[in-house]
């Protein structure tokens, strides 16, 4: 469940939005700038952070436009706009051959595992799975939107956004790793501690 810190900022946004989508970009600014300084002040490494950069320009983009344009017909798209940014942010982070959830894996993966092929293929894969996940859910809630449906299918929409892959992300490691070793060879003791999270 570790994966979930990073989403945090987008689930303010999600919360806050209802009493203005300047006030919702505003809290997503200022729990990812948060987040960030405490991952800093932690020692953590910051080069890999793909993820929570694309936030916090996502969401200072999102605040001058709100507070700019509080009617803006965007604010209506403000749900897919998220979940197209978080689409954008994580197939350029495979692109960039920075997958987002590899830095989320480093926080409980042991750093020998860390420049393996097994680790790096785990978080293309996971990262693969999150990005189609959120093309998907951006384009229905884009859908939802512009057809005037109940708004409650795109808040639906949004959730299984998070959820169908968040579950992915909790099985997939343990059986390409059995995978892995069934095809190597390895000894299980030489993966110990985990290739992602």
């Amino acid at each position: 469940m570790n994966y979930l810190r990073s989403f945090i900022p987008w689930l303010a946004f999600a919360g806050v939005s209802t009493a203005g989508w300047q006030w919702g970009a505003l809290a997503g600014l200022a729990l990812s700038v948060v987040l960030l300084i405490a991952d800093r002040a932690a020692g953590l490494s910051l080069d890999c952070r793909v993820l929570e950069y694309g936030t916090i320009v996502f969401f200072a983009a999102l605040l001058v436009l709100a507070f700019a344009r509080p009617e803006s017909g965007l604010r209506m798209y403000g749900g897919a706009l998220a979940t197209g940014w978080l689409a954008v942010v994580a197939w350029v982070s495979i692109a960039v051959r920075r997958p987002f959830t590899m830095a989320i894996a480093r926080r409980v993966a042991p750093p020998e595992v860390w420049h393996t092929p097994l680790f790096r293929r785990i978080n293309v894969v996971l990262t693969a799975a999150w990005a189609l996940s959120f093309t998907l859910a951006a384009t229905a809630q884009a859908l939802v939107t512009a057809y005037e449906l109940n708004p409650l299918f795109s808040i639906l929409i949004q959730i299984a956004g998070f959820i169908l892959p968040a579950r992915f992300t909790a099985s997939y490691p343990e059986r390409a790793k059995a995978s892995f070793l069934q095809e190597s060879g390895v000894r299980p003791d030489v993966l110990q501690g985990g290739l992602a999270s």
